[in-house]
């Protein structure tokens, strides 16, 4: 056994170690990084230059953005207006989760975030309509996975760096490709859920009613339905309802203004978006007088940690030849496809009890092979992505914690199951059905 099997080895043991209290990924990335290079004979200068600047640079610049949309109310005032185009329609009410994820994703938010954010909407609006717990939830995660690679989330950002580290050649519209991708994939299943539901006779047709205090089934749900959305406060008389007092008018003119300043010089003129981001962010603060530390805070420190540490010790293992080792282990002569559809299994299975975006960083140096064999990279980047994201909802993760947090006390039981028995089911055929509809592209 060589440096570079053994570095898969640590690799391993890096993962496992998640479990251990107290263990952070990042920071044992970082110091297997440090060892095997002392090991190598490599001097520190080559350790540091492994490190991701430019994804550095793009989190922060495009969480610093949002964070200024979250923290003056921007994003809350966004979500009000979706709850109060649907009013009392039975489908647009589920679909209220659907939309409120992809909005939150394809704006940066973290997937994590997003959950803590959409699974009290999606829990609050099950309790208060009589809807199915399960499917609101599905709807909610599938709306979080419909805007995850887009160019201004962790995973399309991850995606693009990583596709350019590692010399993949992705067409000029790629970002476009990888959005739509994800966004078909996410309405697929919430098209599938409806169905299932509506034929269950669980999602009754047109308007549904608005319980009231009176109740008796519900008990004290008829305003679960708006209490996450703000993140604290109950409020009774409805969607319709005004859930919180709105944000000023000049916070959501500049803050509107400056998103679409990012995005319009960010596509339009191909500049950096971490830059252009963390830009205007100032200006922002400056203009509204906004404390600069509120949105400091909404950085993603840990996640950058994670990833940093992550790619910086992949960069050590990729000097050392391990990702040609894994490659040559995984690679199946003659038959690119299924090496991709392996792929697919390694990184649903592996996130079914790790971090999704952990996985996704770790898989994507294997994705140049099954390209070199004649692949598509848009194709490979979207299985490989889908694959990890798809079997999140699971009890045993974070987003199936959250999903649980927000669900009333009597509904948990029989929620964890079903969160279980979904999650079970999607390992084993969630990366088959990404691999069989994207891997083709």
């Amino acid at each position: 056994m060589n440096i570079a099997d053994i570095s898969i080895v640590v690799l391993l043991l890096l993962f496992t170690a998640t479990m251990l209290p107290g263990f952070n990924l990042g920071l044992g990335c970082f110091a297997a990084a440090f060892a095997f290079s002392l090991w190598a004979g490599s001097e520190t200068g080559d350790i540091n230059a492994l490190f991701p600047g430019d994804f550095f640079i793009m989190i922060v610049g495009v969480t610093a953005l949002f964070g200024v949309a979250q923290i003056n109310g921007t994003l809350d005032w966004m979500l009000d207006g979706i709850l109060r185009l649907v009013r009392s329609n039975a489908v647009l009410v589920a679909l209220v989760p659907f939309f409120a994820g992809a909005l939150l994703t394809a704006f940066g938010t973290l997937p994590a975030a997003a959950t803590a954010i959409v699974a009290p909407i999606a829990l609050g609006l099950s309790a208060r309509y009589g809807l199915p717990a399960l499917m609101m939830a599905v709807l909610g995660i599938m709306g979080i996975l419909s805007g995850l690679l887009s160019p201004l989330a962790v995973f399309g950002i991850t995606a693009h760096q990583q596709a350019a580290a590692t010399d993949i050649t992705l067409p000029e519209l790629a970002p476009v490709t990888l959005l739509g991708g994800s966004i078909l994939a996410g309405v697929l299943v919430c098209i599938g859920a409806l169905i299932y539901t509506r034929s269950r006779g669980l999602l009754p047709r047109g308007r549904i009613r608005i319980p009231t205090s009176d109740d008796s089934e519900t008990g004290g749900a008829s305003n679960a339905g708006t209490r996450g959305i703000s993140g604290g406060s109950d409020i009774g008389g409805g969607v319709d309802a005004v859930l919180r007092t709105s944000p000023r008018h000049r916070d959501l003119v500049v803050t509107l203004g400056g998103i679409a300043v990012v995005l319009v010089f960010a596509v339009g003129f191909d500049m950096n978006i971490g830059l252009l981001g963390a830009t205007v962010a100032c200006v922002q603060l400056v203009v509204l007088r906004m404390e600069p530390a509120q949105a400091v805070a909404k950085i993603p420190w840990g996640v950058i940690l994670l990833i940093g540490g992550l790619l910086t010790y992949i960069g050590v293992m990729q000097k050392l030849g391990a990702f040609a080792r894994i490659s040559e282990l995984l690679t199946i002569d003659g038959s690119p496809m299924i090496t991709l559809l392996l792929l697919c299994y390694i990184a649903g299975i592996t996130s079914f009890a790790a971090s999704s975006i952990a996985v996704f960083v770790t898989a994507m140096p294997l994705i140049p092979s099954v390209v070199a064999a004649g692949v598509s990279p848009i194709g490979a980047i979207l299985a490989v992505a889908l694959s990890a994201v798809i079997v999140d909802i699971n009890p045993l993760g974070i987003t199936g914690g959250l999903i649980l947090g927000a669900a009333r006390e009597s509904e948990r039981p029989r929620l964890f199951k079903q969160l279980l028995t979904y999650g079970l089911i999607s390992v084993v055929v969630g990366p088959l059905i990404v691999w069989a509809l994207f891997g083709w592209w």
